[in-house]
């Protein structure tokens, strides 16, 4: 476990020459989360998620180490944009509807050949095929992923478990898909990607909350073996359609199981290398904290209080609590109920408020993983007890994709 007494001291000392709001990635923690992810993933290479990265130099550091290889995309526009920076096995995790960013895909045979782009539905193939500039079937072939909806079905399909995302359930329907892409000049299938995020994005061990946990936990034993069975079945039907080069799945909190199916190629994560907020309930691993932001004191209420400045950076998600930022050192804040995370200033409680003067620094871990980097324009990459680099972030690059 950190020593957090210890690195609060460290991150002020190194940063002691900067202003805040400010971003850092210790890179000790960063570089022992990703080998960390390695060792899960059992041999079966990583393919990084970098919406839960967002820095160019950050993607480069890991996909350099051993274990690691190519990018999970979010958008089509950014996925041309890390191709053309050089990243040269670029997926598109999700449907585009981007005709220009479509129309330049295909008229680039290099960009064609490094990026994969995901489809569940006729409709996108037709957009796709549309914006090819010289009209349907022209210029460069573009690869195709197909995606696997994984949500569990449970009562007879009266109750959903997991995210609504591909509308391509059973084998067959993915093979008779598979066809249709085949058959259309311009476009191949080369891979499928089944996503469990009921599996690997929920938490099955939450402090305090025993009863719900042991619930997730239950559930995802259940969708486990069902997905196994169904991911063979439907990799088995697509085998006899396309060539496919790669099956993806699993995020950071299901890596074991995920690499454990002989019909999985790779995995994905990407909230590991950080270790985000929401990645401390799982029973399976333990990351370290690698990605913090610091906000300055500006005022003292009274007694067991301290104001900073801003702070107000919720995560995506259902909202709640478990999405706001959770001050982390000195450890004993908390937030004011009536106030919680503002966007201009943020009341903090508790006993260590005594100890804290205007001007100094209060660290805090973001809910969620590269959501952060759209706050910050450049991260301070910290070292022991300095600061060794400081690299722009996509926002720092002028590169906000959504």
């Amino acid at each position: 476990m950190p020593n957090t007494a210890a690195d609060r001291a460290r991150y002020d000392r190194a940063t002691a020459h900067l202003e805040a709001p400010l971003a850092v990635v210790d890179l000790a923690a960063f570089d022992a989360n990703a080998a960390d992810l390695v060792r899960r993933a059992h041999g079966k290479p990583v393919r990084v998620a970098s919406k839960s990265v967002r820095c160019r130099a950050l993607l480069e550091r890991v996909l350099a180490m051993d274990g690691f290889a190519g990018v999970m995309g979010f958008t089509l526009r950014e996925c041309l944009w890390l191709a053309g920076s050089g990243f040269r096995d670029v997926l598109l995790a999700y449907p585009s509807a981007d005709r220009s960013a479509f129309a330049e895909l295909a008229a680039d045979p290099a960009l064609a050949a490094a990026v994969t782009v995901l489809m569940d539905d006729p409709a996108q193939l037709e957009l796709a095929d549309a914006a090819r500039e010289g009209g349907p079937g022209t210029g460069a072939e573009i690869r195709v992923c197909l995606e696997l909806d994984t949500a569990l079905h449970l009562l007879g399909g009266r109750v959903r478990v997991g995210a609504r995302r591909s509308p391509l359930r059973s084998p067959q329907e993915l093979a008779d898909f598979a066809e249709l892409v085949q058959k259309r000049p311009g476009f191949r299938v080369v891979g499928l990607m089944a996503y469990e995020g009921h599996v690997a994005g929920v938490g099955d061990s939450v402090a305090g909350r025993p009863l719900r946990s042991g619930a997730v936990r239950a559930m995802q034993r259940v969708a486990r073996t069902e997905l196994a069975v169904r991911r063979a079945a439907a990799v088995r039907e697509l085998r006899r359609v396309a060539d496919l080069e790669f099956v993806n799945g699993g995020g950071t909190g299901s890596l074991e199981s995920t690499a454990a199916e002989a019909a999985v190629t790779e995995v994905a994560a990407g909230s590991g290398l950080y270790a985000p907020r929401l990645f401390d309930d799982y029973a399976a691993f333990r990351a370290r904290p690698a990605a913090l932001f610091a906000q300055p004191v500006v005022r003292r209420p009274g007694p067991g209080a301290v104001t900073v400045l801003g702070g107000g950076y919720p995560a995506s998600g259902p909202s709640g609590r478990d999405r706001l930022p959770q001050p982390y050192l000195p450890e004993g804040l908390r937030y004011d109920p009536q106030e919680q995370a503002g966007e201009v200033q943020t009341p903090l409680l508790g006993a260590a408020a005594d100890g804290l003067r205007v001007g100094d620094r209060v660290w805090f871990r973001h809910a969620k993983a590269g959501e952060l980097c759209e706050r910050f324009d450049r991260l301070h990459l910290v070292e022991g007890g300095r600061v060794v680099d400081s690299v722009p972030t996509y926002r720092g690059e002028g590169r906000t994709f959504l």
